[in-house]
């Protein structure tokens, strides 16, 4: 998921999601790790695709591998006890800044949806300016104002030319955006009412309504089970002063991190942290959630009447500093995260013709996130597909990838890993998540390295560790059809399949 710029949609191409989700493994925040998870949408992200600024740095590539960038990272804590991460990049007189706090749908707690409500309200007002003028004083200096909210985290984020006579300005402005939001009562009943206009859409969405069952069967009464939005009954009664007492301890400068990337000199990222961090509320960081209990597997139905039934999988996976993360995300590129090529593609797709796409993928965050599956097939196939998926994971953690899948794994995993610092955008996203998930200053660095030395059996280990294809929760949704046999493996499958999802 990417944050709130505005209105954008589109679909996501197979091609580009086997790569998301391969830079998944290090590309920072959560709303790119939860892009996979149904029902991590927010109000202002309903359907995008991907970053127009990623698939520009595609474009630009041409076919030649791009170059490695190696981060001189820097960090110190602010007086407040924010934690700040900075890299100088000289080449553009331009500077990005992300401030990620704990401040996600986890932290909702008895007000479901209080978070991404909040964060949404950020830019709606300031005092002497509605979210018009906030809007018009960001675009007259040149500068792009972002935010996002997530299951662990919330995000703010400026971007703005380096020259002082915009940088000032531009800060000045942000500060107030994310200290001192107003919160006004107009604006609160408009974005309440495009949240109620979502719930209603979501009750025709059939993977919408799968994607939230699934994350409660799977997290049951843990902070992770409500859909980030909340719900229509958890929104309407939040009131103004809720949203002003959530802000004031969830956007805490003791409980943000502050990202800092561009045409800085360590002096002036030192007084531009010092200048945001002393605009926020004061306080500390926030308890870290509970860990969630294992669920017990089983599968759940959802009637929904259509030509097609959403079949999703999945189990408790593996936290953000799990030290079999890296064996996991090439085991997972094997298996269905690869895109074309992996395991689940092959047999489903490619065989069979069973599926438009079937992908797979780890979530880690703070506590243990989804290891997920999901696709969409025939309805009078449903059944049988869902065997076969089963089948293919059984399969995979018996035999565990060739070594042949596994160099492929980790030749593409390589080729793409300069993607994750190709703008200082990305290594923005990068150092946040490394301040938020208190990972080491070389943690891209000790990635690739640790993945070019995995091996066969650590990947199969690890797989087995932490996955069970009779441990899944299961969900489906879609009509009770009779079931018909799947047709027979071949390298011309006659039953194509369809060509997009009905949603």
């Amino acid at each position: 998921m990417s944050e709130h710029k505005g209105p954008r949609y589109g679909l996501l191409g197979l091609g580009a999601l086997g790569l998301v989700v391969m830079l998944g493994a290090f590309i920072a925040p959560q709303a790119e790790a939860e892009s996979i998870a149904p029902d991590s949408t927010t109000l202002k992200d309903t359907v995008q695709a991907l970053p127009d600024n990623n698939l520009q740095s595609l474009k630009e590539l041409d076919g030649k591998p791009p170059a490695r960038r190696t981060l001189n990272i820097q960090t110190w804590k602010t007086a407040e006890g924010a934690k700040v991460m900075f890299v100088e990049a000289r080449e553009l007189p331009m500077f990005n800044l992300r401030l990620t706090y704990a401040a996600g749908s986890s932290q909702d707690r008895s007000t479901p949806g209080i978070a991404v409500l909040t964060n949404a309200m950020l830019n709606e007002g300031v005092a002497g300016k509605n979210v018009g003028a906030i809007a018009e004083g960001f675009e007259g200096l040149g500068a792009d104002f972002s935010n996002g909210a997530y299951r662990d985290m919330a995000v703010t984020s400026l971007r703005s030319l380096s020259a002082v006579d915009k940088r000032e300005p531009a800060l000045k402005l942000f500060a107030q955006v994310v200290g001192k939001p107003t919160f006004p009562a107009d604006s609160l009943a408009r974005i309440k009412n495009q949240l109620l206009a979502g719930f209603e859409y979501q009750k025709q969405n059939p993977g919408k309504l799968a994607g939230n069952e699934l994350f409660k069967r799977l997290y049951g009464d843990h902070p992770y089970a409500h859909p980030s939005e909340g719900t229509a009954k958890s929104i309407s009664p939040i009131s103004i002063a809720q949203l002003k007492a959530f802000h004031a301890k969830a956007y805490a400068a003791g409980n943000a991190v502050i990202a800092l990337v561009g045409d800085l000199s360590r002096s002036e990222a030192e007084a531009i942290a010092a200048q945001v961090s002393s605009a926020l509320p004061k306080g500390p960081a926030l308890p870290k959630i509970e860990q969630p209990v294992d669920p017990k597997a089983g599968e759940t139905h959802i009637e929904f009447a259509s030509k097609q039934t959403h079949l999703m999988l999945a189990q408790l996976g593996i936290e953000r500093n799990d030290p079999d993360f890296v064996a996991l995300t090439l085991g997972n590129s094997v298996l269905g995260g690869g895109g074309f090529g992996s395991r689940l593609m092959t047999e489903v797709r490619e065989k069979r013709g069973l599926t438009y796409g079937v992908s797979s993928g780890f979530t880690p965050m703070q506590v243990p996130g989804p290891f997920m599956i999901t696709l969409q097939t025939r309805a009078e196939l449903s059944e049988n597909t869902l065997k076969l998926v089963q089948d293919i994971v059984r399969d995979f953690l018996i035999t565990g990838p060739t070594q042949k899948e596994l160099d492929d794994a980790k030749r593409e995993l390589s080729g793409s890993f300069p993607l994750s610092t190709a703008s200082n955008a990305d290594i923005v996203g990068q150092l946040g998540a490394i301040g938020f998930y208190d990972l080491p200053l070389t943690y891209l660095e000790d990635f690739m390295q640790q993945a070019q030395n995995v091996t066969v059996e650590q990947v199969k280990a690890a797989m087995n560790k932490h996955l069970s294809a009779d441990k899944m929760v299961i969900v489906t949704a879609g009509p009770t059809v009779p079931q018909k046999p799947l047709p027979p493996p071949t390298d011309k499958p006659t039953q194509q399949p369809l060509g997009v999802p009905e949603h």
